[in-house]
């Protein structure tokens, strides 16, 4: 039998997922040069990621409704085109309104993708197969995690804009999947309100609602301390550079890939939800070290941490979402969850900005240790 990772939609899906994660994470070692050459204040700095992801709030719901009443691919197509557009835009513009203009027009592509992807592999694959293709995305995401840091450290040596150009490789991917993209499509003679009425009934569970809430937990730990304020703790206490920064981040994606990778093996030994909850530890662990380093090279201990907790979590949460509803409306439940996933990436580096403004930075990072401690409270009182 053929591994499951050689069937080529789910190859088509890990490029979906690599594109997704594409507008963030090849921008973060860039982020310290753009304060640098934009004038533009740390504790503001947030508004170069908030810009694009507040758009995938109201997109996510709006691409998974649109998937699940148009079909996936048309929509799927769409959006990479938008993202590789103006994504690779962003490069030619020299001020910061421009700059936040293109960003938006990015992030309204970006939307559905992280939704898309983990609801084809819940339409595509059934039972421990899509654990097991959950985990392999999830590694790939991770690699992706881990590849375009160090490519945007790279390219933020060459100019604070060069990473953007990394968001033109949405353009044949885009012709990829309306050529070679082989997905069961939901049938279109229900009517809307029934759909309407079906989806939310599945959303409106204990079990829904736990999960969409630990979806928006971990995302402002992610976006709050992680992605927005770690390049900066590295340069500040450190006085580490874009490329320094990018190595460093990607010792976390190797972790996840590898945690992720075996997530077929650890579930079917342990269950998703007791991964879950093993992530939350390994979040609170990372989270409490970071500020307390004594020297660069020992950012990797609380690195990899975070890593494996980031392995464990993301594809655990989204094999328990996608068993929620049926092809018929499982995109709108996993556009919600995008949304909300959207509303953590938005909201977390203006709160945490408001922490560090406050408090300085190393509480930044224990405000989302005691963020993590909550879900872990979350995942072991509400879901069984």
């Amino acid at each position: 039998m053929r591994p499951l990772y050689r069937d080529r939609n789910l190859q088509l899906v890990f490029g979906v997922t690599l594109t997704a994660i594409m507008g963030v994470a090849g921008l973060m070692p860039a982020l310290p040069v753009m304060i640098r050459d934009l004038s533009i204040p740390a504790p503001s700095i947030g508004w170069v990621i908030t810009a694009f992801t507040l758009p995938g709030v109201l997109m996510a719901p709006v691409g998974g409704v649109l998937a699940d009443r148009l079909g996936r691919k048309k929509v799927l197509v769409g959006s990479l085109l938008l993202f590789g557009l103006a994504g690779g835009a962003c490069f030619f513009v020299r001020s910061l309104p421009a700059l936040y203009a293109l960003r938006a027009l990015q992030g309204i592509g970006a939307g559905p993708l992280g939704v898309l992807n983990a609801t084809l592999i819940g339409d595509l694959f059934d039972g421990r197969e899509r654990a097991t293709a959950m985990g392999y995305n999830g590694g790939v995401q991770a690699m992706g995690t881990a590849l375009f840091p160090a490519l945007g450290g790279l390219l933020a040596h060459l100019g604070w804009n060069w990473p953007f150009l990394l968001n033109v490789l949405a353009l044949p991917l885009a012709l990829a999947v309306a050529l070679f993209l082989e997905n069961p499509e939901p049938r279109r003679g229900q009517p809307f309100g029934a759909y309407m009425r079906s989806a939310l009934s599945r959303m409106g569970t204990r079990r829904a609602l736990s999960l969409f809430t630990l979806t928006l937990g971990t995302f402002i730990i992610l976006f709050g301390a992680f992605v927005t304020y770690l390049p900066v703790i590295l340069h500040e206490q450190f006085g580490a550079m874009p490329v320094e920064t990018g190595c460093i981040i990607s010792l976390s994606a190797l972790a996840t890939a590898l945690a992720a990778s075996q997530l077929g093996r650890l579930s079917g030994r342990f269950g998703e939800l007791q991964l879950l909850r093993a992530s939350f530890l390994l979040y609170i662990a990372a989270l409490l070290l970071m500020p307390r380093l004594p020297a660069l090279w020992l950012a990797a201990l609380p690195i990899m941490l975070l890593g494996l907790a980031q392995g464990l979590n993301l594809p655990s949460l989204m094999t328990l979402l996608s068993g929620v509803a049926g092809l018929e409306n499982r995109a709108a439940v996993m556009a919600v969850n995008g949304m909300l996933l959207r509303l953590g990436q938005t909201v977390a580096p203006l709160l945490m900005g408001l922490v560090f403004a406050g408090f300085g930075l190393s509480a930044v990072f224990t405000a989302a240790a005691l963020l993590a401690l909550g879900l872990l409270a979350l995942a072991w009182l509400a879901l069984r």
